[in-house]
């Protein structure tokens, strides 16, 4: 198969949907089938630098804000003739349109596509106010790229529930993926540590965590909280810490991929306390791979993806007394947290990507034989 993935993201800027898609280039290429990735062209730059045969760059990279207050960098307006041209060059069999409620790239491609065009969906619309307030500006556009797209999918039923109120057709759900051989770490000592890794902002749910830290401390003095990540949140988060006198706290800043797999191999327990906009949780998939126990925020793309024993990960992370209970309940509880590690150590190999390609792969050749290739 001749196969577009198209991500609407600047490949500059590490992202959930760019890790998707690369790896699902990376695997199906290995299964013999022609796969580029279609994305903008990352902001200050000409393209030189990231010469890649298998990277079609279309349009340029602008600032963009989204429902749930994250900020990133997403496709401008594209030059139309350059569109067809590239399109009637690659022919391709399938375009799959990852995040096509993202403008503009997706909805100029559907408009020109002779392809079988798939669309999936990876983020949680919050129910905020604003965010309802957002879809009523959003939902028109969303609408009229919905209807050139033949095969819907989702990361989660969490991440369905909007794309599913603007169409009749069935999603189906396809559940983000890690690579476990990156986990694969030599034994290292864990330490008694909580790690928190995100971007500071408010929907993540830091301040509840470092609320429930100052309770937690009173009875485990010795135990540090390592909060990495950077946002618009965190000069608050530096002086509430101040604030609640905490000794142990340690702000990391951004970190690489490398330390991030050293703190996550190192950490007695994991916290992402979200409150919402959560689709799914690949930060949680990291941690569990590496056998760290996570503690993790009552949204709706963690309690999807937090099932059987995990369920016991689930805390309402604004009740910071329970919050603090549970820290201490899955550090200090032996059985408790090997129940757990076993129970997450086989959870984990349905989201390896093979098995994640797998899907992908199954569900691009169901749509070829139901809708027949239509570039000549």
């Amino acid at each position: 198969m001749k196969i577009g993935l198209i991500c609407p993201y600047s490949i500059n800027k590490h992202g959930g949907v760019l890790a998707v898609t690369l790896a699902l280039q990376e695997g199906l290429t290995k299964r013999g089938h022609e796969v580029k990735l279609i994305t903008p062209m990352p902001r200050g730059t000409n393209g030189d630098e990231h010469l890649d045969p298998d990277t079609i760059f279309i349009g340029n990279s602008t600032d963009f804000r989204s429902p749930s207050h994250t900020t990133g960098q997403v496709s401008s307006i594209a030059d139309s003739e350059k569109v067809d041209a590239i399109l009637a060059n690659e022919k391709f069999d399938i375009l799959n349109f990852h995040e096509p409620w993202v403008p503009l790239l997706s909805r100029q491609l559907l408009q020109r596509s002779n392809s079988i065009n798939i669309g999936t969906f990876h983020s949680k619309i919050p129910e905020t106010f604003m965010s309802r307030t957002y879809i009523k500006v959003v939902s028109p556009y969303l609408k009229s790229v919905m209807k050139y797209l033949n095969v819907l999918t989702a990361v989660s039923q969490s991440g369905a529930e909007y794309a599913a109120t603007l169409t009749n057709l069935p999603i189906n759900i396809i559940p983000n993926g890690i690579d476990l051989t990156k986990y694969h770490l030599k034994h290292v000592e864990r330490h008694d540590n909580i790690l928190y890794i995100g971007r500071l902002e408010r929907r993540k749910g830091a301040k509840y965590l470092l609320q429930a830290f100052q309770i937690f401390s009173q009875r485990h003095p010795d135990v540090k909280l390592l909060i990495a990540g950077d946002g618009p949140e965190r000069e608050k988060l530096e002086l509430l810490a101040e604030d609640l006198k905490l000794q142990n706290v340690e702000f990391l800043g951004y970190i690489s991929e490398d330390l991030k797999l050293k703190l996550l191999s190192e950490t007695s327990l994991f916290c992402s306390p979200a409150l919402y906009g959560e689709s799914f949780g690949i930060v949680l998939l990291e941690a569990m791979a590496t056998g760290a126990v996570c503690v993790a925020g009552n949204n709706s793309g963690y309690v999807d993806l937090m099932q059987g024993v995990g369920t016991m990960s689930i805390i309402n992370s604004e009740d910071t007394t329970e919050f603090a209970r549970r820290l201490e309940l899955l550090m200090y509880q032996p059985q408790l947290r090997k129940l757990w590690q076993d129970w997450a150590k086989d959870y984990i190999k349905k989201f390896n990507y093979p098995n994640i390609v797998d899907q992908y792969e199954t569900l691009y050749k169901e749509s070829l034989k139901k809708y027949g290739t239509k570039n000549p």
